[in-house]
């Protein structure tokens, strides 16, 4: 089938424009200001032809998440690989990348092409293979048989590499064989019992504080041996003031750093305990207003590279508890978008282009997905396409998520940026947030 998307606002890097696009054999075939209907499929095929008028509407390069957590196999009661595949479609995404903590570990090649290969209708699914056997960070993961399966990067996102030694000789096998680690930087002598910010409000609640040392020491640490090694590293999840200034140091001096956030750390502080809503619970804690207008600084100054979602879903009897005992984690695959453009495009911080650079180009250059067309729109590039209504505002309904877990840190919010249709490698994805 021959799809036309006609009357469009097209996102491209550099500018918005109304243009139509010809997709055919899941590829963009043609941009232009305008193609006929009649003038598709004229060859002897027959071919159908799908048009979709997206008039009043932005075309967005399929957005990537680098940063996600499917929980399939072992904890498929909070979210499986066919729910988290849905779900991300419904948030734009047309390609996701999940975390290896689920159980068992996703640490062999056998895991990981269970995961890139389980049938989906959805956004497509890479796995991120550990980097340590069973995540215990005392031996390295057999990386370079689980990258020929499909993983895409590797991270014990989670659980941490403490052993400095180790995390450096994980960087030198990385970079003899083109592989990119992404730390989950955490020390947990540090934060170690604690549950939310550490400063004003922690101590208001009641409720035990994380240091954001605890960041910020471990960023020095994997930067400083990354910058020693000449390797790649990608720093996932910053959400300090301190770790963005760490970043935007050595990217000066020109080491190998790329770095991610996610749309609560530029859009929510810590002042969301304060009601001891566990689905506020989320690590890195949320931070406070300083900390987020830094982390805005980074995303508009290229310090930061990517915005991930690090969808972390739970079931719902397992966030119904006390503040210390329920998990980090909040439910961000269908509301990543429109906090992008609610708190960072609305308010002139950044550009629609820099928005679709943050969630589709910059993720797909950094994990090596643009030699499959992924990540921008190009005559020739894969059509990984979402539709966007900029003008439709909407309250956040947590119980209406297509994610399994209802978990939103945004339930009740108000924002801005629906997305209204998507077009996946798994076909056209019809989409209306409530």
């Amino acid at each position: 089938m021959s799809i036309l998307i006609k009357n469009g606002h097209v996102v491209f890097p550099d500018k918005v424009e109304k243009a139509d696009i010809l997709i055919e054999g899941g590829k963009i075939a043609k941009i232009c200001a305008k193609i006929a209907p009649k003038t598709v499929g004229d060859d002897l095929s027959g071919a159908p032809v799908e048009i979709i008028d997206a008039k009043g509407k932005h075309v967005f390069a399929g957005f990537i998440d680098m940063h996600c957590h499917l929980r399939d196999p072992g904890f498929t009661y909070k979210e499986d690989i066919e729910s988290g595949s849905n779900a991300a479609a419904a948030g734009g995404f047309t390609t996701i990348c999940c975390m290896p903590n689920t159980n068992p570990v996703l640490d062999n090649a056998q895991l990981c092409e269970y995961v890139r290969y389980t049938p989906i209708w959805g956004a497509e699914v890479f796995p991120i293979g550990a980097i340590t056997k069973g995540q215990k960070g005392e031996e390295l993961a057999e990386m370079g048989l689980m990258a020929k399966a499909g993983a895409v990067a590797f991270s014990d996102d989670g659980m941490p590499v403490e052993n400095g030694g180790l995390m450096k000789l994980a960087l030198e096998y990385a970079d003899t064989h083109g592989l990119l680690l992404i730390s989950h930087c955490e020390d947990r002598s540090i934060s170690g019992g604690g549950v939310v910010n550490e400063g004003y409000h922690s101590t208001v609640s009641g409720l035990r504080g994380i240091s954001r040392a605890a960041e910020e020491s471990m960023v020095a640490r994997d930067i400083i041996l990354a910058e020693t090694v000449g390797a790649r590293i990608h720093i996932a999840h910053v959400s300090t003031k301190g770790s963005v200034e760490l970043i935007r140091q050595v990217k000066k001096r020109g080491a190998r750093v790329t770095c991610e956030t996610c749309p609560h750390y530029f859009s929510a502080t810590d002042k969301e305990i304060l009601s001891y809503n566990t689905n506020a619970k989320i690590n890195p804690p949320l931070r406070e207003d300083s900390d987020v207008a830094a982390i805005i600084e980074g995303l508009k100054d290229g310090t930061i590279d990517v915005i991930a979602t690090d969808h972390a879903p739970h079931h719902a009897d397992e966030k119904n508890r006390e503040f210390d005992f329920a998990p980090f984690g909040t439910s961000g695959f269908e509301t990543a978008f429109a906090v992008g453009y609610t708190y960072l495009v609305k308010p002139g911080h950044i550009t629609l282009s820099e928005l679709s650079r943050l969630m589709s180009t910059s993720p797909a250059k950094i994990l090596g997905l643009e030699s499959i067309g992924v990540g921008q729109i190009a005559e020739g590039a894969r059509a990984d396409i979402a539709v966007v209504d900029l003008k439709k505002v909407y309250t956040v309904d947590a119980q209406k998520l297509v994610s399994k877990g209802k978990n939103c840190v945004f339930d009740g919010w108000e924002l801005s940026g629906t997305i209204v249709g998507v077009i996946t490698v798994a076909g056209i994805v019809a989409r209306e947030q409530p």
